[in-house]
């Protein structure tokens, strides 16, 4: 689970991007930490740079295949949600 220190750094937004699956190898649309729905790992992605592949972690067949989700969006002055 992503964590922090101070609250005034981080904000609270309801946008449907934090509802999105994304496939490994797929481009996120933002940057910002992503978890795997299916083992919980976290990454760092950049927006338009690939996702791991699937072959990079693996997982048993209770977990599923990876499937990142977007759980902290890291703000620039360009993007917006």
């Amino acid at each position: 689970m992503a964590l922090y220190k101070n609250p005034k750094y981080v904000n609270s937004d309801n946008s449907d991007a934090f509802d999105k699956i994304h496939e490994p190898g797929s481009k996120p649309p933002f940057s910002g930490i992503y978890k795997c729905m299916g083992c919980g790992h976290e990454i760092v992605a950049e927006e338009a740079r690939e996702f791991p592949p699937q072959n990079h972690r693996q997982h048993t067949p209770q977990q599923g295949k990876i499937r990142w989700k977007l759980i902290v969006f890291a703000e620039h002055k360009s993007t917006n949600l």
